[in-house]
C-alpha cells in the first residue's frame, strides 16, 4: 500500500522578488504569485485528490484558497509544514545578514545540518519535522491521493529523504515556485519520486517562475 504526495510550492511572493528570506515570517503573493496559483488549480483539477494540507503560513494559505476554488476540495493546515525558521535572517537579504551578523553568516554558509540559526532552527530539525509530517499523513491516508501546498525548504527534505542524499549536500535540483512535485510513501516508509519540477501548467499560460530558495 501506498500514498500518492502532490507537493506544490507557494507561488512568488513580493520578498522572492528582492530575495528577502521569509521563514516563518511572510510575504504577499504578487500578481504572478496568485496567477500560478490559478494555474496550479487548472492543471490539478482533473486529478481527484482524497485529503489537502497546506502550511499555516499566509503565502501558502493563499495559494491553497485559489487552488480549493479549482479542485473544489477543502484544505486543512499543518504547522509541520512550515518552511525552516530562519530566526535573525529572516526579513534580510542574505547581503544584508552577512553585513550585520559576519559570524553568523560565516555558520550559516557553512552549510552544516546541525547549526541552529539564532531564533531559527537547524536544517536537521526542519528535516526531521517535514518527514515526520509526511509519513504520518502518508500513513494515515493509505491509497490515498494527497495535495500538500507548502515551501522550497520542505521540498528540499523531501528530496533528500527519498534520495537519500546527506542534509550537508548542496542543493542541485529545481525549486520553482508553483512547481508540482508528485512522491509515494508505502505504508513501510519507502519513499518514491514520481515527477520533479513540473511546470507546464506554468507555461501553458506563458508563466514566469523563480528559482530562488
Amino acid at each position: 500500500m501506498k500514498a500518492k504526495i502532490f507537493a506544490v510550492r507557494h507561488g512568488e511572493t513580493e520578498w522572492n522578488k528582492i530575495e528577502k528570506q521569509q521563514g516563518h515570517l511572510d510575504s504577499n503573493l504578487t500578481e504572478l504569485g496568485r496567477l500560478q496559483a490559478k494555474a496550479i488549480g487548472d492543471g490539478l483539477k482533473k486529478t481527484n485528490f482524497d485529503k489537502f494540507f497546506s502550511s499555516d503560513l499566509g503565502r501558502a494559505i493563499e495559494t491553497s484558497e485559489i487552488i480549493s476554488d479549482y479542485i473544489r476540495i477543502d484544505f486543512v493546515t499543518d504547522a509541520r509544514l512550515r518552511e525552516r525558521n530562519l530566526g535573525c535572517l529572516q526579513g534580510l537579504t542574505k547581503n544584508e545578514f552577512k553585513s550585520r551578523y559576519p559570524d553568523e553568516w560565516m555558520s550559516f554558509s557553512q552549510n552544516d545540518p546541525d547549526y541552529v540559526i539564532p531564533d531559527g532552527e537547524s536544517i536537521k530539525q526542519r528535516h526531521v519535522r517535514a518527514v515526520n509530517c509526511i509519513e504520518e499523513l502518508a500513513l494515515q491516508n493509505m491509497n490515498s491521493t494527497i495535495l500538500l501546498v507548502t515551501h522550497g525548504g520542505i521540498l528540499m527534505s523531501m528530496m533528500y529523504k527519498t534520495l537519500k542524499m546527506p542534509l550537508n549536500q548542496e542543493r542541485s535540483f529545481s525549486l520553482y515556485n508553483g512547481s508540482i512535485n508528485t512522491f509515494s510513501v508505502s505504508d513501510k516508509k519507502e519513499w518514491n519520486l514520481e515527477v520533479w519540477g513540473d511546470t507546464h501548467h506554468l507555461e501553458k499560460y506563458g508563466l514566469e517562475t523563480l528559482d530562488d530558495n
